[in-house]
Parts: structure tokens; sequence; C-alpha cells
């Protein structure tokens, strides 16, 4: 797998762009990405309850219809708890994407993110429409804009392009998302949007990203909340040529590994880019009895606020994160972990067998002081293994949020 530089618009045959449609304010609010045929498409969307308009609308379109050719993202408004209103506004957008581009209705795929609560400002996404069909290209550039154009709390875009060899065949797969608030599994705030131009199966491909969906968007937390847009899509052209992927052979495991690595490296960015956040918190737990506690553990250590706020004072406070693992749910004996953390500036032993150790706080605090913090908790109980990634809560996080909507 080699990793190039590019994005959604890296794989044959996919455009896109932003462009300013006015619902946000001197900014571009507005991108589309569009596969030259249609193209095989699985998604994964929020477990919240209450579920934006679009994330319904996209729902049926996977289950329902083998393909999709455009997706149209707004950001400033979330068109989410807007009742029926909302989801005429869906059928409203597709109707005019389907005139201006030319294609079926049922071939579109939506997603919003901003504001939850409020109507979409039709007139703007009509004329946006409009705008994209100028706007998107094949060019790397145009990626970027899309990608630029789908943010809004975060501080910065999110793409990645890798390639890969199948049947003697270059297959690029690229990648955006956006997302720095609202973050917690199982989905977060979150729009991701992965393009290939491999030649597969619409069922292997929802296969593949519902497993690795799990180990990488799943395995984010900012700040505890679900939110209600949550979308993953995935797109699949066929136009690097090779041979049908219609069965788990070694071409489909060389896939799944280059869309997990896309995917975890997506995952990763949202996670260092949380609301106000200064570092990026990996937590891997080891030595675990089964993959349900390793996953359950981890989790509950990225998503406890004193363990954060604990990182953002780069103070070695252990005990928060044993206090984390012990109300998870999952059970395991205290006195047998072992907890060690890492960085940039070195590793350190903290806790042995339950217990602290005679480490040096100046040591350990400079480790916590770096970008990327790593805990690596061994719980000794069997051979399973699982990561997680979040971030430190700072008093910007309370800034943003508080003021959020003016």
């Amino acid at each position: 797998m080699e990793i190039i530089e590019g994005g959604i618009t890296s794989p044959k045959g996919f455009k896109a762009g932003g462009v300013e449609a006015g619902i946000k304010s001197n900014r571009k609010d507005m991108a589309a990405i569009y596969s030259d045929i249609p193209a095989n498409v699985a998604g994964v969307f929020t477990q919240n309850i209450v579920q934006a308009a679009p994330v319904i609308w996209d729902k049926n379109i996977v289950d329902n219809y083998e393909k999709s050719q455009l997706i149209i993202i707004n950001a400033g408004i979330a068109n989410a708890s807007t009742g029926k209103q909302g989801m005429l506004y869906c059928d409203e957008t597709v109707k005019k994407a389907a005139e201006i581009f030319d294609i079926q209705k049922d071939n579109i795929l939506l997603a919003s993110t901003g504001v939850i609560g409020q109507q979409l400002p039709m007139d703007k996404i009509s004329n946006g429409i409009v705008l994209l069909k100028e706007e998107i290209g094949y060019e790397k550039q145009k990626g970027t804009s899309a990608a630029q154009a789908i943010m809004t709390t975060d501080t910065v875009k999110k793409e990645i392009a890798v390639k890969i060899e199948i049947d003697n065949k270059k297959v690029t797969i690229g990648g955006v998302c956006k997302g720095s608030g609202m973050i917690h599994p199982n989905m977060c705030t979150m729009l991701g949007f992965i393009t290939t131009d491999l030649n597969i199966s619409k069922s292997l491909l929802n296969e593949a990203l519902q497993e690795i969906v799990n180990d990488t968007f799943n395995m984010i937390s900012v700040d505890g909340d679900t939110s209600t847009n949550d979308t993953v899509l995935v797109m699949a052209n066929g136009l690097a040529g090779n041979e049908e992927i219609n069965s788990k052979n070694e071409n489909y495991d060389k896939f799944k590994e280059a869309l997990r690595f896309v995917s975890e490296y997506l995952a990763k960015r949202i996670a260092e880019d949380g609301e106000g956040a200064t570092k990026l918190f990996e937590v891997k737990v080891e030595g675990a009895s089964s993959d349900k506690q390793a996953r359950v553990i981890a989790k509950s250590v990225i998503t406890s606020n004193l363990t954060k706020t604990a990182l953002f004072g780069n103070d070695a406070n252990w005990g928060r994160i044993l206090c984390a693992m012990g109300y998870s749910g999952e059970k395991f004996e205290p006195e047998k972990v072992d907890l060690k953390f890492s960085s940039t500036a070195g590793e350190l032993d903290i806790v042995i067998d339950g217990i602290a150790t005679n480490y040096s706080e100046e040591k350990a605090t400079e480790i916590l002081s770096q970008k990327e913090v790593r805990a690596l908790i061994n719980i000794h109980e069997g051979q399973f293994e699982a990561t997680a990634w979040g971030c430190d809560l700072t008093y910007k996080y309370v800034e943003i949020n508080g003021d959020y909507r003016s």
C-alpha cells in the first residue's frame, strides 16, 4: 500500500467540489462528491434514536438500491428534529440535484451537519446545487475544497488517499471526513466519505465497511455525545478495471486492509481535532479475555472527563484511569493491571500489578506534554486487545460549545 497526496478525487472517475451557498457566513458550506458512473454504495449511520432527515433518506437508498452516483452535503444546519418538513426538504434537494446533474433521483445521497432543529434554507440549497455542478472537478484541490466545505467547528481539513494493486491494476482509495465535537461511539458527529475505483460487490463492500467502522470510527470519543447525523458512506465505481471481488479472497483482504488504514487515519484526525483539544490520546488495552472486554475498557478510559482533564494538565493521575476501567461494566482483577505512558518524549511504567511504580513525576509530565500521548494497559487475562482514541478536555471546549449557535 502506498500513501499518496490526494483525497476523494484521487480514484478514477470521481469529481468533487465545495462552494459558498450562504448557509454560513463567508465560508464554503456545501459540497458534492460525484462518480462518472453509478457506483456500489455502503453506509453506516448513527445509533442515536433521534436521526436526522438525511440519515433516514440515506438508509433507505443504501438498503434498497444497488447504486449511487452523487452525494450532496451541507454544513451549518443539521436538518435534524425537523419533522415531516425536513424529509420534504430532502426530497426537494434530491429533485433539484437530479435535474441539475441529469441523473436518477434514487442515485443521490445527502448529508448535513450543523445546528439541530433549524429548517434548511431551500433557496440557498438549490442555488448551491447549481454552483456545485459548475464547480466540481477531478483535481486534487477540488477534493480539498469539498473537505473544507463540510467543516463546522473543525480546525483542519481531513483527507487521505492510498494506492494498492489488485489483478495488476492500480486501485485507489480516497477519504474525507469532518468531526470535532459531539463525538462519541457508536458513531459520532462526523461525516465520512470514502471513494474507490475498485470493482467489488455491494454486499462485500458493505461487510468490509461494517467491520472496519467498529475498529475505527466507533473507537473514538471527544465528549460523550452521540450525534443525530453520523454518516459514513463508501462508493466503489469499478473503474480501476480489476475483476470484480465477489468472494473473500486475497484481493478482498488487501482492500479491507487499505480501507481500514484510511478509516483509522480519518478517525484519529477527528479525535485529535476535538473541540478545544491540545493532544491526541490513544488507549490500548491488551491481555483481555474477550474482544468486548478490551473495547469497553478502552472506551471507558478515553471518555472519562477526569482522565481527560488530567491529560490537559499533563498530570499522571493514573488513579483516574483505573477508576474509569472499574466502572466500565467489565470485570477484571485490579491487582493484575499494568499501565504505562508513552509519547515522543519516551516511555514510562506507571503501574505494575495494580500498584504505582517509583516513577519520576517530572518524566511523566514531559511524556504527557506531547501532541500525541499513549496509554498501554495490560490486564493479563487473555489474548484480546483493542485501541481507542480520544483527546484532552480543555477550557476551550466549554467556550466553543457555550456559544455554538452564535
